[in-house]
């Protein structure tokens, strides 16, 4: 079996040393005695002991910034959805990883400030894109900052359901969450006609439908 990367062996070894031992008693040195590397090598990979916690967080905001780039304005709201879809499902894949994270911003108040100050960031570039889609002026400001949070809280109140094992479909609940999140913000204020984005959820249609109506009018949705 061929030899696993420096990065990855780095990445197991931190996280095993932090569960064994605490962050703040974990040195770079233990760190790279666990993974058979030495300092230099470490550093290649990451920046400092805290970057080992969050390794993707620059190519997940590259990833979501592509996403969103790649949108017009008719497909804005799907771009917004697809983006934070990249994340969700980035921690998912990671599995054992995103859990032991989870424990550790758990217990770890400077982790936990790193993690939101990432939130932060993910957040920006919902809301620059939201304002753009609506036309930029400053009328809309307060909109696409209401949508960049709404986005955000719904991506995140799914992901610590299935962090914490409450959920084990989490990608359906995303859905959910996200068809709940466009039934609030599905139309451009300044824009005429109506439109119309398909989601999966496990709701029936008796409860989906209010929020139909609220959308497209009462006359566009018979009972």
């Amino acid at each position: 079996m061929p030899a696993k990367p420096a990065r990855q062996r780095l990445t197991e070894a931190a996280f095993a040393l932090f569960e064994e031992r605490g962050y703040d008693a974990t040195t770079i040195e233990d760190i790279t005695e666990r993974a058979g590397v030495g300092r230099t090598t470490f550093f290649r990979a990451f920046r400092s002991k805290e970057e080992v916690i969050f390794p993707d967080h620059e190519i997940l905001l590259g990833a979501i910034g592509n996403r969103l780039d790649g949108a017009d304005p008719r497909t804005a709201l799907v771009a917004v959805t697809e983006a934070a879809r990249l994340v969700l499902r980035h921690y998912v894949a990671e599995g054992d990883l995103a859990l032991a994270r989870y424990r550790l911003t758990r217990s770890v108040p400077a982790l936990r400030a790193r993690e939101i100050a990432g939130t932060q960031q993910y957040q920006r570039l919902f809301r620059e894109f939201v304002h753009r889609w609506l036309g930029g002026g400053e009328s809309t400001a307060l909109r696409a900052e209401l949508l960049a949070a709404a986005v955000v809280t719904a991506h995140n109140h799914v992901l610590r359901r299935w962090l914490r094992g409450q959920s084990t479909n989490p990608e359906a609940e995303f859905d959910a969450a996200m068809a709940d999140t466009v039934a609030v913000f599905g139309t451009r204020a300044d824009e005429p006609g109506t439109t119309v984005i398909a989601f999966r959820t496990g709701k029936d249609l008796s409860a989906v439908l209010p929020g139909l109506r609220r959308l497209l009018g009462d006359e566009g949705v018979p009972g």
